[in-house]
């Protein structure tokens, strides 16, 4: 019996073979175990992966996409000027792979060919993956299979691993795409049960690679900032290979780091190389690394354990390296982690260790589907009984209707399933502000009664009028000139300049000097510098800066709002004798506020990381700096 398993990942893919009655080996392509999921687009229709297709995109970056499992939900891809389905392009990936393993064997294919995915993916994506296979030529004899599933069936697997029935493990994945979390508990007849997960598709090494290149960026932008806007924005071929170049040794520097306590990352002239060390970095992702370990906890309760009840705690996943990472897990929930083998390859091989049977009657969780149509269809009897009553976890209460054991889960019942197409998943949580009011709230208000609303506004007018009486004549107004060069900072950070830019906040939010040790702070001296507490929203600050520079202001914000990305929403603002613009700027990143003025050197920002139900849009943070940070007349 010849097995191919396979986990395509968001950086790498990772196959391993089983043939012949000897032990599962990873199977080598181009002399490595990790072949890189990058796909280049050649012009007479070729599609090139894996170093290959890292090569070729050195000579045009516009044809080469470097993670293609993140645009599965697209449905196609453009590369250079051709538009490719997702399907081929996923399908170029697992064909290298299968030719790989086809050439080991002698020419013989496969005789079961086992595929693992996020535990979150819905039919939707799975169809995608199993889609792609077909036209690899893969086979008919396909089964699906949940990567937390696999990765319990790998840490079983080791001598003194073994868990009992009702012991569960927790999987901690974080891969260089997205990061999942799961609660896999074993089964009395030898099989695993996905008892809870969860992830966060917004979290992975690439994240942590983006967040380098900015603390690099902050050293060295001063020296040529149009220069390195052209290396953040290429826009000709020689910009583009820079660009490649440089997230190729940023990425190396990280991984460096999770070996040694310092290293230097190369730059491109006219800048010099960086020196970084383990500490920045890890000052850079503690706050993402917190919201993994944090969603893990909340995982764990959900299953109505906690993590002292757990067999263990399992890091997969490559980017599970950083030492943060354990030494959080091990702070937060009182568990040292462990990682048995290399992460990379923990899933593919746990795919091995998965019995045959246990794939289709005794793992739920696991879609034990032949996918090419010879798998049972609903009402066909077969040898695939329903799985059997799991035992209890110490500490989970059963629910209603249960008599015991693992709570039920979303996937389908073990066994061959029909693949059914269904609507595009949503199974990705979506975030609103926190402290504000959604828009239902907001279009109740609206609908109570004229009177009350009346009233509403006869309060706040004369609360306002008294405001401005007693504080109107405390603001100082300074002229542009008087605002070219920093003046002298009070105990606070600010300078008269700057009052008058914070308005009310310099004597209510409690502003100290200097930026703090976030990860806006720029590398360089900007100036003068305050950080206060923004109104209304815990754990949010507004810093204000004056500098002899507006240029080096704008350089600096304008690298903040780029490493936010995502969409913006921009507009101008008048207060304090005072006006000038804001641009606020959401993403995957970061989600940041930059409000200048526009006839002197001073600006403000509001920077947040996104957390747990923390990822403000654009139009809420124009709305919340408008109402609660803007300066007034």
């Amino acid at each position: 019996m010849r097995i191919l398993s396979v986990d395509l990942g968001t950086s790498n893919t990772v196959a391993v073979l089983s043939a012949h009655g000897r032990p599962p080996r990873v199977v080598e392509v181009d002399g490595s175990a990790n072949m890189p999921s990058a796909v280049f687009a050649t012009e007479d229709g070729t599609i090139m992966v894996g170093r290959d297709a890292e090569r070729r995109a050195r000579l045009d970056p516009t044809r080469f996409e470097p993670n293609p499992k993140r645009r599965i939900d697209e449905q196609t891809l453009l590369l250079g000027t051709d538009v490719i389905p997702v399907t081929e392009v996923l399908a170029a990936i697992l064909r290298r792979v299968l030719d790989e393993t086809t050439r080991q064997l002698g020419g013989e294919l496969p005789d079961e060919v086992r595929l693992t995915h996020p535990a979150q993916w819905g039919q939707t994506r799975r169809n995608v993956l199993l889609s792609a296979a077909r036209l690899a030529g893969m086979g008919g004899n396909l089964v699906l299979v949940p990567e937390p599933v696999a990765a319990a069936a790998h840490f079983a697997s080791f001598p003194g691993k073994t868990l009992a029935p009702g012991q569960a493990l927790a999987v901690y994945d974080l891969g260089a795409g997205t990061f999942d979390v799961a609660i896999v508990g074993a089964t009395p007849n030898g099989g695993f049960t996905v008892v809870a997960e969860d992830g966060l598709p917004d979290l992975g090494g690439l994240d942590v690679d983006q967040a380098l290149l900015v603390h690099v960026g902050r050293e060295v932008s001063h020296k040529d900032p149009q220069r390195w806007q052209r290396v953040l924005r290429p826009e000709s071929t020689p910009d583009r290979r820079t660009r490649r170049a440089l997230q190729e040794d940023v990425k190396a520097a990280k991984e460096a780091l999770s070996r040694h306590p310092q290293t230097e990352v190369p730059m491109p002239e006219p800048f010099e190389d960086v020196l970084v060390t383990r500490g920045e970095l890890e000052a850079l992702v503690r706050p993402s690394m917190l919201r993994s370990v944090e969603l893990m906890a909340r995982v764990v309760r959900s299953a109505g354990m906690t993590p002292d009840r757990l067999a263990g705690i399992y890091l997969v996943g490559g980017s599970s390296r950083l030492p943060l990472v354990g030494s959080l897990i091990a702070e937060k929930l009182g568990v040292v982690p462990g990682s048995l083998d290399q992460p990379e390859t923990a899933v593919a091989l746990g795919a091995q260790h998965v019995a045959s049977d246990g794939i289709s009657s005794r793992t739920q969780g696991v879609e034990g589907q032949l996918a090419a149509g010879t798998g049972a269809h609903p009402g066909v009897s077969g040898p695939y009984a329903p799985p059997q009553q799991v035992a209890s976890i110490p500490g989970y209460q059963s629910g209603p209707g249960q008599s015991g054991g693992f709570p039920q889960s979303g996937y389908p019942n073990s066994g061959p399933q029909q693949v059914q197409q269904q609507p595009a998943p949503t199974n990705f949580p979506t975030y609103s502000l926190a402290g504000g009011d959604s828009g239902e709230k907001a279009t109740a208000s609206k609908k109570k009664p004229l009177v009350i609303g009346a009233l509403a506004a006869v309060i706040v007018l004369i609360a306002a009028g008294l405001v401005y009486f007693l504080t109107s004549s405390s603001v100082t107004t300074y002229t542009a000139d008087e605002c070219k060069t920093p003046g002298a900072a009070d105990d606070k950070g600010l300078t008269g300049c700057l009052r008058q830019l914070a308005g009310k906040i310099a004597d209510t939010g409690d502003c100290k000097p200097g930026m703090g040790n976030g990860p806006a702070k720029p590398a360089e001296d900007l100036g003068v510098t305050s950080t206060c507490s923004a109104p209304g929203r815990a754990g949010t600050q507004v810093t204000y800066l004056q500098s002899d520079s507006a240029e080096k202001l704008k350089a600096y914000t304008d690298q903040l709002l780029a490493f936010a990305g995502g969409d913006r929403t921009e507009a101008k603002w008048v207060g304090n004798a005072l006006e000038g613009q804001y641009s606020s700027a959401a993403g995957r990143n970061a989600a940041v506020l930059v409000f200048t003025v526009t006839d002197r050197p001073l600006a403000g920002f509001i920077y947040q990381v996104p957390a747990e139900g923390q990822s403000p849009t654009p139009g809420e943070l124009a709305d919340y700096f408008e109402k609660s940070i803007q300066p007034g007349e």
